[in-house]
């Protein structure tokens, strides 16, 4: 089946929506843009040029561009303040909406967009593409595999001195609300357990040229005990981290440790006696599946086949809302200087 949608939200981010759309062999051909959306007019012109798609419907209004075009498909690039309003915009048009991270600003909003796909009977699913790539789903097969033994703890460092312009020098929570969601994402899909607690500060460095928040340091409670500890920064020069942290995960019988890029190390104990005991490397399992590992691409691939399926996709926003409550957990930890429980 070939799918219909618009796009809304035309800048910088839709390029990377229009070129895994048109171009990775993974979606080629499934996907017709039938409407294209931005309140800048300029920009949907200048996308519509980039990508060929002159026959698309442009316009600055969702609601007209929905209710010429009636697609089946509604993505959602747009800034996350108008999420809320265009998701379920999307959803009462009848569409199946695909939205950018997060999901929404408040757990409140989140909810509300969860009982709008119900109540709809349309999948709303967010694009948490960063676990979609060889090394988180490498990691999960690691620990799935109990070659660690249990995991007591998943340690991450994100340092990154990123100067984006635009609407994300102005934000809230700059860190924990538009980048640590993938990070906090990751973590709890390669555990495989539930966030239960956090303890945050945030701050904003000297020299940040952030408005709010361009650093945190986070103590995440899991289920069975384990603990997640995230230090990250976006006004960090120097020596850029990966963009998926540099990772250290603690088992009781070894360790594994990932550049966020390449590289891993694993190594579990493999002697009974001596200070320290006897260590032996161990191999990181290849994915399950390559077709998970594309990021951007795999991550649209799944929200399709979730629709073809009728099943929930991995990212539903229904899952998702638990990343988002982490986030929100932190940022209100942060601003009490309180341990904050999680919960949806």
């Amino acid at each position: 089946m070939v799918y219909s949608a618009v796009l809304a939200g035309c800048g910088a981010m839709s390029k990377g929506w229009l070129s895994a759309l048109c171009e990775h062999p993974l979606l080629k051909g499934r996907v017709n843009i039938v409407g294209l959306v931005d309140l800048d007019r300029a920009k949907v012109e200048a996308r519509a040029a980039e990508f060929g798609l002159q026959d698309a419907l442009i316009g600055t209004v969702l609601d007209a561009v929905l209710s010429q075009t009636k697609p089946d498909l509604l993505f959602d690039v747009v800034v996350p303040a108008a999420r809320a309003d265009l998701v379920e915009t999307g959803l009462r048009y009848g569409c199946h909406v695909l939205t950018e991270k997060p999901m929404a600003t408040t757990l409140a909003a989140a909810k509300a967009m969860v009982a709008h796909a119900k109540a709809a009977g349309r999948v709303h699913a967010v694009v948490q593409n960063r676990r979609f790539i060889s090394g988180i789903r490498r990691i999960r097969r690691l620990i799935e595999s109990g070659a660690l033994g249990e995991i007591t703890s998943l340690n991450c460092d994100f340092f990154i001195g990123a100067h984006f312009g635009g609407f994300r020098e102005d934000m809230d929570n700059v860190l924990l609300l538009d980048m640590a969601i993938h990070t906090l994402d990751a973590a709890r899909f390669m555990a495989g357990k539930a966030p239960r607690a956090v303890y945050c500060l945030e701050t904003n460095p000297r020299g940040s040229w952030y408005r709010h928040g361009a650093a945190a340091n986070a103590i995440f409670e899991f289920e069975d005990d384990i603990v997640f500890n995230y230090r990250g920064s976006w006004a960090a020069e120097g020596a850029n981290t990966s963009w998926e942290s540099v990772w250290r995960i603690i088992g009781t019988n070894g360790t594994l440790i990932w550049d966020g890029e390449d590289r891993f190390e694993a190594r579990v104990v493999a002697g009974e006696t001596g200070f320290f005991r006897d260590l032996k490397d161990i191999e990181i399992p290849s994915p399950a599946d390559e077709d998970q590992t594309h990021g951007h691409a795999s991550v649209i691939a799944e929200f399709l086949s979730a629709i073809e399926s009728g099943r929930a996709p991995e990212t539903a926003g229904s899952d998702n809302i638990n990343s988002l409550a982490m986030v929100l957990a932190a940022i209100e930890s942060a601003r009490t200087g309180q341990r904050v429980t999680i919960s949806v």
